[in-house]
């Protein structure tokens, strides 16, 4: 019964503000006898009529009241569907849904956005971040049109641009023996407590992966979530720790220092392979990879 109503709706809801057929009629472009015999089926089909003449024109039954204000409802819900379809369709309007992973997100991602958002001030962003397999998942699953994690050399359904790499340090209190150093070895940290993120972020497995390379398993006082908040335990002196350098955020009693011989990360925006992109989506794209100057493949 829905699936023979669904295409009436309209023309009920129309009824409803202009109780003449002919009016109706021609609003949705097609013959009065046409809206005549859809009212009639809609009553075969309810088992009720919808209208009765009243006048020159026609009202609404009781059955036909009930009906309308669902079709109201649905006709409200699909011209603001049809609106937001056509938002999508304007790279100054549309919405991207970004997703990055957690330890990117101190001052990188907000700086792409400021600029982004002084050309393109109308665009709509829904970010997420985590760890590396869940920006991962929702790339895949279609929940988010870019994301920027660590390069993935498995991955041939998703296209992959490397815009840089990022340099991992040791971060120590500032007044620990080795805060004094130009550079350490991994090796030289292999009697300190860390404090560093939970297990199952991707940057917990690499720099766990780095130690054992190393000659030694770390000794895992504090875990968490947050990369601000790894650095803020080491700064009041509660362990050591390895994370992606960012010396802006760096707070006060901590240290970074170079590793020795140097250890970084490949930084990759990802997308789906195949998939067609929305224009707003696409100059957001356009304008990571142009801040970055590399060329999308």
């Amino acid at each position: 019964m829905a699936a023979a109503l669904a295409p009436r709706l309209l023309l009920l809801a129309l009824l409803h503000s202009e109780c003449n057929i002919t009016e109706a009629a021609d609003r949705l472009g097609i013959p009065q006898p046409t809206a005549s015999r859809w009212l009639a089926q809609m009553g075969v089909d309810l088992g009720a009529p919808v209208v009765v003449k009243h006048g020159r024109g026609v009202r609404l039954t009781r059955a036909g009241e009930h009906l309308v204000r669902s079709a109201v409802s649905a006709v409200a819900d699909l011209r603001s569907g049809c609106r937001q379809v056509i938002n999508e369709g304007d790279p100054e309007r549309g919405q991207v849904n970004f997703a990055f992973l957690t330890t990117m997100g101190q001052r990188r991602i907000p700086d792409l956005l400021r600029a982004f958002r002084l050309q393109h001030p109308h665009v709509r962003f829904v970010l997420s971040q985590g760890s590396g397999d869940e920006v991962l998942a929702q790339l895949e699953s279609g929940q988010c049109d870019l994301a920027l994690m660590t390069r993935r050399h498995d991955e041939t359904h998703l296209a992959q641009v490397v815009l840089g790499k990022q340099p991992v340090v040791a971060t120590v209190p500032a007044s620990h023996p080795l805060a004094r150093r130009a550079g350490i070895r991994v090796g030289d940290l292999a009697d300190e407590q860390f404090v560093g993120l939970k297990e199952g972020f991707g940057f917990r497995k690499f720099t766990d992966e780095l130690c054992r390379a190393a000659g030694f398993t770390p000794q895992q006082a504090f875990a968490g979530e947050e990369v601000d908040t790894v650095r803020r335990l080491v700064a009041v002196g509660l362990g050591v720790t390895l994370l992606p350098a960012d010396e802006d955020t760096v707070p006060d009693g901590a240290t970074e220092i170079p590793l020795i011989p140097s250890v970084d990360r490949e930084i990759a925006l990802m997308w789906r392979v195949g998939d067609s992109v929305i224009p707003a989506v696409g100059a957001f794209r356009d304008h990571v990879l142009n801040t970055y100057d590399v060329v999308a493949p």
